[in-house]
């Protein structure tokens, strides 16, 4: 990993440089892209067997076979072993409790003229899940993404996952089935985002179209975008770790690994103002290193995009963490609620040095699907407001109208609007 320091004169250039992230659309991909989504919205249910058939290489003579059953749900719950399916109750009860913290409802109030206002909260009706398949294996997916529309009272979520060359993940499907997901197509690519976000003879249209992807996946969603609502177009993974140098470096060099080993553009980045625990830490990960499974992808991902930052304090770490606005922020210090006041951008926070990153991706309770690239600058992790769509009610009394509408007819009238203006004078009691 490169090492810089807050006090060389060129940092910011240099951090910047670091941590910039081209997520510029590849042309051929969006053209691509682009065609599949008019052939499904076309063909429906034809045009999703063919490119199955075509990209995964998965034929099948009607949607009704790449469907997956009750019965294959169950018989994925079953086949599991009695670890992995505790693991997977334990978590989706946390993931569930956290989230019913979230739960928004409906509110009212009178004003002083007898209006009633009010806001009603309703849930989304169908919300569509895109789960990565395949030789991978992602059931938190599953559960992050399908308890927070639970919880939310979305009546129906329907799922999507590829079985290239017919391989499917028994965790994934004992995931959607303690999940409570209600369908599942073996479907995948552009193709499932299309058939999601329009519908077909077979997949129901949906109204919300989450979880992660490849870029065909994420060009899609992005072009889907308005027809149906997105989680988010998610970047690589980052880490930022804010350390005062009292963590064991073991512990901190895995921690940069967690991230790393997600692909060689994810970005782990350890913020410290003791350059003798950065030369710990250096000297952890290249004794760790080699133990690694993934260790040729945190390589790459390290050589990259990593770095280690000698900073003048944990106040400037701090506010370079801010600056950088990161997916992950680990505040590995003895006292992190000192610091949480001054936090202003993360995904995530984990306080101190327990608190590793992997307990948030599994089973902590908060949701792991998070703002990347900085932009959780503007915006949140995945919750049940995101399944929750608010409606404004508007109740005037007859009192209430012989205020409101001169207001209101002065202001339309000052906007050259006299039919606006007529409808609320028309209501209006002459004096």
């Amino acid at each position: 990993m490169r090492r810089l320091d807050s006090r060389q004169s060129d940092f910011d250039l240099e951090l910047k440089r670091l941590t910039e992230w081209d997520d510029a659309l590849d042309r051929e991909v969006d053209a691509a892209v682009a065609e599949i989504l008019r052939d499904v919205r076309q063909r429906g249910d034809q045009a999703v067997l063919d490119y199955t058939a075509r990209f995964d290489r998965l034929p099948a003579a009607s949607m009704a076979e790449l469907e997956v059953s009750e019965e294959r749900l169950d018989a994925a719950l079953a086949a599991i072993s009695p670890a992995q399916r505790s693991a997977l109750e334990q978590a989706a009860e946390r993931v569930r409790s956290y989230h019913q913290h979230q739960r928004q409802e409906s509110w009212f109030y009178h004003d002083e003229l007898g209006n009633r206002l009010g806001q009603k909260v309703s849930p989304l009706e169908r919300a569509g899940v895109y789960v990565p398949g395949g030789k991978a294996s992602y059931p938190s997916s599953v559960l992050m993404n399908t308890l927070p529309a639970k919880v939310a009272g979305v009546a129906e979520v329907i799922m999507v996952v590829p079985a290239p060359d017919g391989e499917l993940s028994d965790m994934v499907l004992a995931a959607a089935r303690i999940a409570g997901v209600d369908r599942v197509f073996t479907i995948g690519g552009a193709q499932a985002v299309a058939a999601l976000a329009y519908g077909t003879e077979t997949v129901p249209a949906v109204d919300k179209i989450v979880g992660p992807g490849n870029i065909y996946v994420a060009t899609a969603k992005r072009q889907v975008f308005g027809r149906v609502g997105i989680d988010m177009i998610a970047g690589p993974s980052e880490i930022l770790v804010i350390c005062d140098g009292g963590t064991d470096p073991d512990w901190v060099a895995m921690d940069l690994f967690s991230q790393a080993e997600h692909d060689e553009n994810a970005q782990s980045l350890l913020l410290c103002p003791d350059a003798a625990y950065l030369d710990r830490v250096a000297e952890s990960i290249e004794r760790l290193l080699p133990t690694m499974e993934r260790q040729a992808i945190i390589r790459a991902s390290l050589s990259a995009r990593g770095a280690m930052i000698l900073t003048r304090d944990l106040d400037e770490a701090v506010a370079i963490s801010n600056r950088l606005a990161p997916e992950h922020l680990e505040l590995s210090v003895q006292d992190p609620e000192a610091l949480l006041p001054a936090v202003q951008h993360a995904g995530a926070i984990f306080m101190g040095p327990y608190t590793t990153e992997t307990l948030g991706d599994y089973c902590a309770g908060p949701n792991h699907v998070l703002p990347t690239s900085a932009t959780a600058r503007f915006s949140s992790p995945l919750g049940v407001y995101d399944f929750q769509k608010r409606s404004s009610v508007i109740y005037c009394s007859e009192q209430g109208v012989q205020s409101l509408g001169r207001i209101a007819s002065e202001l339309a009238r000052g906007e050259q609007l006299s039919a606006h203006a007529r409808s609320a004078e028309m209501r209006l009691i002459e004096d």
